[in-house]
């Protein structure tokens, strides 16, 4: 396997493959309503919603990174920690993931044509992990917001 092939592999076991360490990002995300999405665990904590728009950010900024494009204009705002609809419903939460898997698949498109430097091999390895640090975060989330 070439280092191209490896770092596709780690970023969709992060995201959406069957992987030894357990629920990756897009299977933590899954079978929540917009309402336990939406659900702060303490104040002044993210939700799981805000953290999925987090992940879609950040696919997004590793994604221009890879393809030489400037600082760009990311669609919600603001953009690390974009603000949710009010009131929280499901079609938007629907949205928002389908969002997130769309950034996901950017991004893979984005290593797949990339001239990978050591550098930006490392920043693909960073947002694989990303993943997998935000799907445990949730993990842990859940258990709180469905008591």
């Amino acid at each position: 396997m070439n280092a191209r092939d490896l770092l596709l592999l780690q970023l969709d076991e992060a995201f959406d493959r069957p992987a030894w360490h357990g629920p990756n990002l897009l299977g933590s995300l899954g079978r929540l309503t917009a309402r336990q999405a939406a659900r702060r665990p303490a104040p002044k904590r993210h939700s799981i919603w805000e953290l999925a728009l987090h992940a879609a950010y950040w696919k997004y900024v590793v994604r221009r990174r890879l393809l030489g494009l400037k600082r760009g204009s990311f669609p919600r705002t603001p953009s690390n920690f974009p603000a949710l609809p009010s009131p929280p419903t499901d079609r938007a939460w629907k949205d928002d993931l389908a969002f997130l898997e769309g950034e996901h698949r950017l991004l893979r498109d984005a290593v797949a044509r990339a001239r990978l430097t050591p550098r930006l091999m490392r920043l693909v390895r960073g947002a694989a992990m990303h993943d997998v640090y935000h799907a445990g975060q949730i993990r842990l989330i859940r258990r709180w917001v469905r008591t």
